[in-house]
């Protein structure tokens, strides 16, 4: 027996008690005849004391950290107890020890705060998952899949594998191809999302499935991707978006619950996306704080529903606003005090290349209820109060202004604000705001291929309401720079994206179930019926038995567990992940292949 108990079990409870414990060395402390040893396993630390005779046989065959030990000794009363760790009050009085296996130096220290930068800790990932943050990381991830599990086994779902080696179908992301040896010319991919094996799987009759699944996508990296990504993949059979919604609020309250301990009881506020782009910039706000966008002049063309033209600017012949395409602000509250050197700050930081504004508007809402503006010269004080009402400023704000194009000016606005959220601490971390954004438009216009694209994927449903227009009208766009005005532009998918703080963690939609929408959504995103049938003839023909309504959602895993963990890398919530080049620095992957295996699998390499 290498243990009775582990290095975080002990209590003044086990006084006197015999045991034997294994572990790491985490500290040798010698003082004169005796030693202090902190042993470490997955469930603490333990203190050793080694004696004045065990302390002899020390100095002849030392201890060095990360040496694997096993001890023998009696539980004692701490003298000096440490009420940091859940062991702090006993130690270890050690009559026996044996060095399991030694340990060369390790190339950084493994504790809480190391000095190994990232690409090192990388390199010996394994050493870095000893040290307390990461281990905490993984704890929180296996926590969030039990959690997940339970609930949805309560719930009456099935956990069903779908396979990994499929047909390559790129619609978006580059696929990962894999080459098949006794299928020569002819390469599997893997699997984006599962999600054409979900729907069969409802056609099958399991109404309610759900996987924690490896999805995989080619693209570039950044904190919060990765080439191999995790999902909690779910669908459901005989449902509308209501049901859906019902039953992931309730997964993701479970989840707070038994993962936090917070009982988020509140209602999940529901904002449409045209609300989510107008009011917020984007389509994933951050609501823990206001600061909504005010829009003071509206685009031409960008929401084919909103037509109104703001009237503030009529008669002021200020150049920027009078050519910029939109003209949006947010009001800082309480900000009225800040200085010309802070001004001066943030106009550099929306004219960064990554924000890419010219420059930045102030109007200064004084306490005392005067106006002071970087345009005060082309703008009377009534005009200035006419934008601060707009804008819903009071007295003792700051009112950020940024004009030009529609999409780059929103995009920058939606990050100024972020940013100002940050500075002024509204972004808290020990608090979440769940967000539903519903009603997303079915299709986006490529304009460099004067074409239709989904916006989520191409079994995504149409309202119920759009369907008769999307079935009787031609998807062909004749006068591409009338795209807004062709009726797909209005077409509403039948899909909602769950958000946390900012964040989007869960997408799905309502799914095409009929065979005639599913071939005319392939036509409207350019399919010949050739190309729908050799893609996705599989699906079409198994639309012709009986499928039911269906729909779904899956949560990005890696995503939700980094923000419950206050991060904002999912790399931190990963055993083995990847750098940002796609590569796996510790077992230098990817590499080549030798010719053997290159001759089996008939490639040849230029």
């Amino acid at each position: 027996m290498y243990r009775s108990h582990t290095c975080g079990e002990l209590n003044i409870a086990d006084i006197n008690k015999e045991v034997t414990l294994s572990g790491w060395v985490q500290t040798v402390r010698k003082f004169g005849s005796i030693t202090f040893v902190d042993l470490r396993d997955r469930y603490g630390i333990t203190q050793l004391l080694f004696g004045e005779r065990l302390n002899e046989q020390l100095d002849q065959t030392p201890l060095g950290r990360e040496f694997v030990l096993q001890v023998n000794g009696v539980v004692a009363e701490r003298s000096n107890k440490n009420k940091n760790i859940a062991t702090g009050e006993i130690e270890l009085d050690v009559h026996s020890f044996k060095v399991l296996n030694k340990s060369a130096v390790p190339p950084f220290t493994i504790q809480d705060e190391t000095d190994g930068g990232d690409d090192l800790r990388m390199k010996y990932r394994y050493l870095d998952l000893r040290r307390n943050p990461v281990k905490r990381n993984i704890e929180l991830r296996y926590a969030v899949s039990r959690s997940v599990r339970n609930y949805m086994h309560e719930n009456n779902f099935m956990d069903i594998e779908t396979p990994f080696l499929i047909k390559s179908t790129p619609e978006g992301a580059r696929d990962f191809v894999v080459p098949s040896r006794m299928n020569e010319g002819q390469f599997y991919a893997l699997p984006q999302s599962p999600q054409t094996f979900k729907q069969l799987l409802m056609i099958s009759g399991y109404d309610r499935y759900y996987q924690i699944v490896k999805c995989f996508r080619d693209e570039d990296l950044r904190a919060d991707r990765q080439p191999e990504f995790t999902q909690i993949d779910c669908e459901m059979s005989f449902v509308e978006q209501e049901d859906i919604l019902q039953m992931f609020e309730g997964l993701v309250r479970r989840v707070f619950k038994d993962v936090k301990q917070i009982d988020y009881s509140e209602i999940i506020e529901r904002i449409s996306w045209e609300e989510a782009m107008w009011q917020y910039g984007n389509d994933k706000p951050d609501i823990r704080f206001g600061m909504k966008i005010a829009n003071l002049k509206f685009p031409q063309h960008s929401f084919p529903t909103k037509k109104e033209q703001s009237e503030i600017f009529d008669g002021v012949d200020f150049k920027v606003f009078k050519e910029a395409e939109t003209v949006v602000a947010i009001t800082v509250p309480d900000a009225a005090e800040y200085s010309r050197k802070q001004i001066d700050e943030l106009t550099e930081w929306v004219k960064r290349p990554q924000i890419g504004m010219m420059g930045l508007v102030n109007i200064k809402y004084n306490k005392d209820g005067s106006l002071r503006s970087s345009i005060d010269k082309f703008f009377s004080e009534e005009k200035l109060k006419a934008m601060a009402a707009v804008a819903g400023a009071k007295a003792g704000d700051l009112i950020l202004i940024l004009a030009g194009k529609e999409e780059r000016t929103r995009k920058a606005m939606s990050e100024l604000r972020l940013e100002m959220g940050k500075r002024l601490g509204f972004r808290k971390d020990n608090e979440y705001k769940l967000l539903w954004v519903l009603d997303f438009p079915l299709f986006e216009y490529a304009e460099e291929e004067n074409r239709w694209v989904a916006r989520h994927h191409p079994f995504t449903s149409p309202k119920p309401d759009d369907i008769a227009t999307m079935i009787n009208n031609n998807p062909k766009i004749e006068h591409p720079e009338k795209y807004l005005e062709h009726p797909y532009a209005n077409i509403k998918a039948n899909a909602y994206d769950m958000v946390l703080n900012g964040n989007e963690i869960g997408g799905g939609s309502i799914r095409i179930f009929q065979k005639e929408l599913q071939q005319k959504m392939f036509a409207a995103l350019g399919m010949s019926d050739e190309e729908a049938k050799e893609k996705f003839g599989f699906l079409l023909g198994a639309f012709e038995f009986g499928a039911p309504p269906h729909g779904g959602l899956a949560f990005g895993f890696d995503r939700l567990c980094a923000l419950l963990g206050g991060s904002e890398s999912i790399r931190d919530f990963i055993a083995f992940p990847k750098n940002n080049s796609g590569r796996d620095v510790m077992i230098d992957a990817p590499s080549a292949i030798d010719q053997k295996q290159l001759d089996e699998l008939q490639l040849s390499i230029n």
